[in-house]
């Protein structure tokens, strides 16, 4: 059994797995803005709980920002203000004494929907997290490709527009239109025009988005997750559309994009880490 940890400025979530299988999980509002020994406080006192009277072989944790993976270093914690620069790989292994491997959480997610997902036996897949930004990671052959610096395929800070993919592709978009993607949805769902109108717009950045995605990497299948990709199926028909602007028309119709559907695939993608 793994203890995998989701670290978020918003929540933190905590898992003891057992391969495909979430036996516990505990989520908690982060002490974001607390110093940075309450967040790890916080953090130890979750993996006490969760892995209380068992056999636990290793510690995965997905973190939004940049990590040294080797030497499990966390910087500039996205949403975190007070955690600048983290030895959290020494930290964790000095308290519970077991094997941590720490990494970017869009690649937990790319892992997991790799292994226990929609991308599972596929060799090449992307894994894109639409929330309040743009994350993702890539994954060749089966096997996680983080780059350096964890960065590999962050295609939400490639330049689009006025702005970059990031803007048009998350929440931000929705706020900059006065409202949210969550109501957003809610109102095209429920066939008001303007929101139906607004969906097919943040499609049609999707679909430059997917084809940007396609010149980049060409891998057999995009996983969205996160938030908004629960409206899917109200953003989609304009992707598709974009899409077929795409030059080399064979390889948009190998491609397979989709939703993720897994509960907490990002907790299995951390326990992974472990592997």
């Amino acid at each position: 059994m793994n203890v995998a940890v989701d670290l978020g400025g918003t929540n933190v979530r905590v898992g003891l797995v057992d391969g495909d299988r979430i036996l516990e999980i505990l989520s908690q509002p982060c002490r974001a803005h607390g110093d940075e020994s309450e967040v790890l406080e916080q953090i130890f006192s979750m993996i006490s709980t969760v892995s209380q009277g068992r056999s636990v072989k290793g510690i995965g944790v997905g973190v939004p920002s940049v990590v040294d993976m080797e030497k499990g270093i966390v910087y500039d914690v996205v949403g975190i203000p007070s955690w600048k620069e983290v030895h959290l790989k020494d930290l964790l292994e000095e308290k519970f004494d077991i094997p941590v491997s720490v990494n970017n959480d869009s690649n937990c997610f790319a892992l997991g929907v790799s292994r226990y997902g929609e991308a599972k036996g596929y060799g090449s897949a992307l894994g894109v997290t639409l929330g309040t930004g743009v994350g993702s990671g890539l994954v060749i052959d089966g096997r996680l490709y983080a780059g350096h610096n964890t960065g590999a395929g962050e295609i939400g800070m490639i330049p689009y527009l006025d702005r970059d993919y990031e803007f048009y592709c998350s929440s931000r978009f929705f706020v900059s239109r006065g409202t949210t993607g969550k109501d957003a949805a809610a109102n095209a769902a429920s066939g008001d025009p303007s929101a139906l109108a607004l969906m097919d717009e943040f499609g049609t950045n999707i679909g430059m988005l997917v084809k940007t995605i396609m010149f980049a990497f060409d891998p057999e299948v995009i996983v969205f997750g996160g938030s908004i990709a629960n409206a899917f199926e109200l953003f989609g028909k304009s992707m598709y559309a974009e899409m077929e602007s795409f030059p080399y028309r064979k390889s948009v119709g190998r491609l397979r994009v989709c939703r993720s559907t897994v509960p907490n695939i990002s907790i299995l993608g951390a326990s992974s880490l472990c592997e």
